[in-house]
């Protein structure tokens, strides 16, 4: 099975990992950048030395939010992560980032001490079992607010 992750990102990952560090895992489209997204990051940075921040590819937010999304292409998500300035690695995911087997894949690269999620993440359970697979701890880390989404925010009215 070909990597998941980019060369230059599996380097520094296994240097924290050698240098001792706890890893939090983080996952998501992060389309609009709001409030909810910084302070759930901010929490999940707080749990650990080092975040690994995966982002979803515009293919696959196509796929999961439909047409029309992302408002902003993966090259400025990325960008507007990691100007947050708390964030230790930022990355793409591949476009094909579907399948159970890619998502064992991804943590067992990343092995990260904690995968940090939401209170709305989908698929806990499954999540919480891969990661216990390889060693590591799946934590909520944010009560989702369900008054505060990149959906909410596009369904606004224009003032």
């Amino acid at each position: 099975m070909q990597p998941i992750l980019p060369i230059e990102v599996a380097r520094l990952i296994e240097d924290y990992h050698r240098l001792g560090r706890q890893v939090v895992f983080v996952s998501g489209v992060f389309d609009l950048l709001h409030q909810e997204h910084i302070t759930f990051l901010e929490k999940a940075k707080a749990i650990g030395d080092v975040i690994v921040v995966a982002i979803e590819s515009d293919a696959r937010v196509r796929q999961i939010k439909g047409e029309g999304r992302p408002v902003n292409s993966q090259q400025v998500r990325k960008k507007q992560l990691e100007e947050l300035g708390f964030l230790d690695v930022v990355f793409v995911l591949p476009e094909n980032f579907s399948q159970p087997a890619q998502h064992r894949q991804i943590i067992d690269e990343v092995r990260p001490a904690f995968l940090a999620v939401s209170s709305h993440t989908s698929h806990l359970d499954k999540k919480k079992a891969i990661v216990e697979e390889f060693g590591g701890q799946l934590r909520i880390v944010h009560q989702h607010n369900p008054d505060i989404s990149t959906t909410k925010l596009l369904a606004k009215p224009k003032a």
